[in-house]
């Protein structure tokens, strides 16, 4: 089903060994931990494959919540997506900040690295690259942010990163928000800078990106 495949990208909940590839990434600080706490806006994501894109065209909008854990160097994450009539939801990843200030997404049961943070260039933006391998590698990139009024220059990075990992622009889709499953709730931490989930909307993706509603879905 393309829900299940939604799930298996977007939540992360893949059971497989992966390693992280860096593209210049700037190295995230020892402030890491407290940037990253709080909610988070789902934006857009890129992937390699078309059948991955045809997934991601479903997804009308999502978000993620970052609290601690037990351990002071591990940071836990509720992940919620809509797709379809349903709001998906998974906590089977967590953040590790290593002694090198890296920060790693790992499974929290097998703890085996999924993917690694790109960079906190702002402290309002969120970007995830992790690289999973099986009978071929996948590779996905994903935009989080306090506000889903993202400025241009925070989506140019975005693309930019893309565009370092080999993701084209044509490979970029942009959650619309256009319903109102997912409801983000705080537990304290930062949350979004921005109105009610209900009543945002995303800025429109640029020229020749894809759009939800303009491919088949």
């Amino acid at each position: 089903m393309a829900a299940a495949g939604v799930t298996t990208i977007l939540i992360l909940a893949l059971l497989l060994p992966a390693a992280a590839v860096p593209c210049k990434a700037p190295r995230p600080d020892n402030a890491t931990a407290s940037k990253l706490l709080g909610t988070w806006l789902y934006v857009a994501g890129a992937a390699q494959f078309p059948q991955h894109l045809l997934e991601m065209l479903l997804i009308d909008h999502g978000h993620l919540h970052v609290e601690p854990r037990d351990r002071e160097q591990e940071l836990l994450l509720t992940q919620h997506v809509a797709v379809g009539d349903q709001c998906l939801t998974n906590n089977s990843t967590y953040f590790e900040i290593t002694a090198g200030n890296t920060t790693l997404l790992k499974h929290a049961k097998t703890h085996q690295t999924l993917g690694m943070l790109m960079n906190l260039s702002s402290e309002d933006v969120l970007v995830i690259q992790y690289q999973l391998q099986r009978e071929r590698t996948y590779l996905g990139l994903y935009l989080y942010a306090r506000n889903l009024s993202m400025s241009t220059a925070h989506r140019e990075e975005f693309e930019n990163q893309a565009k370092c990992l080999g993701l084209s622009e044509e490979k970029i889709v942009y959650a619309p928000w256009k319903m109102e499953l997912c409801q983000v709730k705080e537990i304290g931490g930062s949350g979004p800078r921005t109105e009610p989930v209900a009543a945002a909307t995303a800025s429109p993706p640029p020229p020749g990106t894809h759009q939800p509603g303009s491919t088949s879905t």
